[in-house]
């Protein structure tokens, strides 16, 4: 057989083995789905042990020596520069991810996958009953394994160095302090002008809304925004999440409140942003690396816009409050001016996904500043809810007054997934400057909303993002779009204008 024979040969052997692995993946993606959304509780072990057969089998298949050889030898030069620009990238993150996973011993990661769900489920029971002694042995077992987990892939680095990198590729501590260190900076003393301002009275809001009325809400509002229900449902959870089972097949869930409706109005807008790129990546780049896209600022950026840069604007309610009415009559009564303010209504709070774009930006500060403490200062378990409360009075002025409104807000650490929180600010601050940029090409953002063109941003974010998965990090994706460096002038810029407005300062 002549090289290029054997080239093509060798190309074709690893999609095809990429297929098997992401069959595994697949199975397992279905189950964890099932495990947050519809299984009763009995079926918990069964799940567990199904889900740590699927995910072990697609982890040794990950780090199989025939996977390797294959990596090994696409990465050849004169192999690798012929290769498509969503196979190559498929070859080095995959080459570098197998080296990585091949150090981690296959009991540990079974262990690990199985000890992550069975601790969601603990944090669910402690959050329910307000209590963190009953999660913190998990929380415990979750950190060690964590660290080990991380230890092993890569040995000579910094184990939350590595953690920000797995889901920021390309962002490090250093970048992220700077930023957070000028956010709070401009904010703490915005939120202060604010606070003097004083509170709108949105006593019209006060009621009882029915849940099947809201859930409508939220397909109006998915639709709106321009998810395709065809690739795509949704389903209630105790956290909103969006999960990708496979290509086609993109999840949205919501959690809802009958005297708070605007959570779920706003869960659904967000977690939409979400599913919208995930289905608007380019078919090209179907079962490569650049589908799956694990930059999660550049992921939360996308929500966050929608929610947001979009949601939060007068304009974007222009075209459908009437339809928002139709569906829980007493918006009917609520002023529309009313309304706005109270989508605007910045306060500090102590649950994270409940908070106004501006405090929120100090909730993931905290975050970022407490996981630095469990991985840099070694800081033990059981002094970690007082921590929290410290450092959210000094943030935010508020100190809570129990776990479920304190640390057990979030289900990230129970799954392991620490270095997740600075992506959603990052995000936040990537928006600014996506704006920015928006308003140079489209016009200005409010006419278009007000028109109810918005499905033309929904266009323009494919064109500039979407289409391009994870083809590029998040550092690259802001050269290509804005043709400048990450700064978080452009959100602060923003928050000084719009805030100064809306409240008189």
């Amino acid at each position: 057989m002549i090289e290029g024979e054997m080239m093509n040969k060798t190309l074709e052997n690893f999609k095809e083995y990429l297929k098997r692995i992401k069959k595994y993946e697949q199975a397992s993606a279905l189950i964890s789905w099932d495990l947050q959304t519809a299984a009763p509780k009995k079926s918990l072990e069964g799940k567990l042990e199904a889900l740590g057969f699927f995910s072990t089998e697609a982890f040794r298949l990950s780090t199989a020596e025939c996977y390797g050889d294959m990596l090994s030898e696409l990465s050849r030069p004169e192999i690798f520069d012929t290769l498509d620009d969503g196979m190559k990238v498929t070859v080095r993150r995959g080459y570098r991810d197998f080296q990585r996973f091949q150090r981690v011993p296959q009991d540990f990661y079974t262990e690990y996958v199985t000890t992550s769900g069975r601790s969601e489920k603990v944090w669910e029971e402690a959050k329910l009953a307000n209590d963190f002694r009953i999660f913190a042995p998990s929380l415990d077992k979750i950190i060690a394994m964590t660290k080990e987990y991380v230890g092993y892939m890569e040995p000579d680095k910094d184990p939350y160095e590595v953690l920000l990198d797995m889901y920021e590729e390309g962002m490090d501590s250093v970048t992220i302090d700077g930023i957070f260190a000028e956010l709070k900076e401009g904010l703490i003393p915005l939120l202060d002008k604010i606070r003097a301002a004083g509170r709108p009275d949105l006593s019209a809001l006060e009621g009882t809304y029915d849940i099947d009325a809201q859930k409508k809400v939220q397909n109006l509002l998915l639709s709106y925004i321009g998810f395709d229900f065809d690739a795509g449902g949704t389903a209630e959870s105790a956290h909103p999440f969006t999960a990708t089972l496979c290509r086609g097949d993109i999840r949205v869930t919501n959690h809802y409140h009958e005297t708070h409706p605007i959570s779920s109005i706003f869960s659904a807008i967000h977690e939409g942003g979400h599913a919208i790129f995930e289905q608007n990546i380019d078919s090209s780049l179907a079962d490569t690396a650049a589908e799956t896209v694990n930059l999660m600022g550049l992921h939360e950026s996308q929500s966050r816009f929608y929610e947001n840069i979009l949601g939060r604007r007068p304009a974007f309610w222009i075209p459908i409050y009437g339809k928002l009415g139709g569906l829980l009559p007493q918006f009917k009564e609520v002023p529309f001016d009313t309304f706005c303010r109270a989508i605007n209504d910045v306060h500090p709070s102590y649950i994270r996904t409940e908070a106004d774009e501006v405090t929120y930006c100090l909730h993931i500060i905290l975050r970022y500043e407490m996981e630095k403490a469990i991985f840099r200062d070694q800081v033990p378990t059981d002094q970690l809810p007082a921590l929290w409360n410290d450092k959210m009075e000094a943030l935010l002025g508020i100190r809570p007054g129990n776990d479920a409104e304190g640390i057990l807000q979030d289900m990230h650490w129970s799954d392991g997934s620490f270095g997740y929180f600075p992506s959603y600010l990052l995000g936040s601050v990537y928006d600014g400057m996506f704006l920015n940029q928006l308003e140079k090409e489209l016009g200005n953002t409010d006419t278009i909303l007000e028109e109810g063109r918005i499905l033309e941003i929904t266009a323009w974010l494919k064109e500039k993002i979407h289409r391009y998965g994870s083809m590029y990090n998040s550092r690259e994706v802001i050269q290509r779009v804005c043709g400048c460096e990450i700064s978080a002038k452009p959100l602060l810029d923003y928050f000084q204008e719009k805030y100064s407005r809306i409240y008189g300062f």
